[in-house]
């Protein structure tokens, strides 16, 4: 995880937020911001180590942070896991939906066990998660959801099949959640992150013999995005200063192209 900062704004105080994928590099840095500005963050994950580790940094920065390891392919765990939230906090104002898988391949490469594990992380846990949430949201007269999509999902690069389709449809799930809940002041948006610089990518850089500069030359802003970046425009979508923001997509991608 990227250095914990502290923000002026607290435009999160005295509300709960559930993170998927909490523990990632994207993810990480999506609690840590939430954090920081006065979230009662739940790190939802289903590696528990990392989860129970930033939940302590987190803590020990002075910020509220909880741990909820739990496998989101479980209908049964993710039920549980949303209740005790619910027990433990009263209420829940900001979901948002980050976990993800990238399974590589054409059609003709794809295994059928990676593409079903596409749509089962990457659609169904939405679908799962923002159904067991919605409800309190609604009792509560509102509150925040932000998906996380792809600029593979807008424009697809090559050899992503289930990736870019999955994706694809997160946009369609988060312009129809925002169509019908919106009249209960229900916020549904979504973000499409283009290359984000997470130890998951340094890591498949350092495999492949490429650099950082040469991904960063890929940009025209001259270099790839931080989880920090993200994790702000997040944070932007959750809060309150986006009060008619609804059913949108917003790329984040330093104006590149598909990768």
């Amino acid at each position: 995880m990227e250095e914990i900062q502290t923000f002026g704004a607290r435009r999160f105080e005295g509300k709960t937020a559930v993170v998927t994928g909490g523990a990632g590099g994207i993810g990480s840095a999506i609690c840590a911001r939430l954090a920081a500005e006065g979230a009662r963050v739940v790190i939802a994950d289903a590696d528990e180590a990392p989860a129970n580790e930033l939940a302590r940094e987190l803590r020990a920065a002075g910020f509220q942070a909880t741990a909820s390891a739990f496998d989101l392919l479980d209908a049964g765990a993710c039920a549980g896991a949303i209740n005790q939230v619910l027990a433990e906090h009263g209420r829940i104002d900001v979901l948002v939906n980050n976990a993800g898988v990238n399974r590589r391949g054409t059609l003709l490469e794809i295994t059928d066990a990676a593409w079903e594990l596409s749509f089962a992380v990457n659609l169904d846990s939405l679908y799962r998660l923002s159904r067991l949430v919605l409800p309190a949201m609604q009792a509560q007269g509102g509150g925040a959801i932000v998906n996380t999509a792809s600029q593979w999902g807008i424009s697809p690069a090559p050899g992503h099949i289930a990736y870019n389709v999955s994706k694809a449809a997160v946009i369609a799930f988060t312009k129809n959640l925002a169509r019908d809940y919106a009249p209960e002041q229900i916020r549904v948006n979504a973000i499409a992150p283009g290359e984000v610089l997470t130890p998951m990518v340094e890591a498949g850089l350092a495999r492949s013999g490429r650099t950082v500069e040469q991904l960063d030359a890929l940009v025209p802003f001259g270099r790839v995005g931080r989880p920090a970046e993200i994790a702000a425009l997040v944070a932007f979508l959750a809060s309150d200063e986006a009060p008619y923001l609804c059913g949108s997509v917003v790329e984040i991608t330093g104006a590149q192209a598909v990768a």
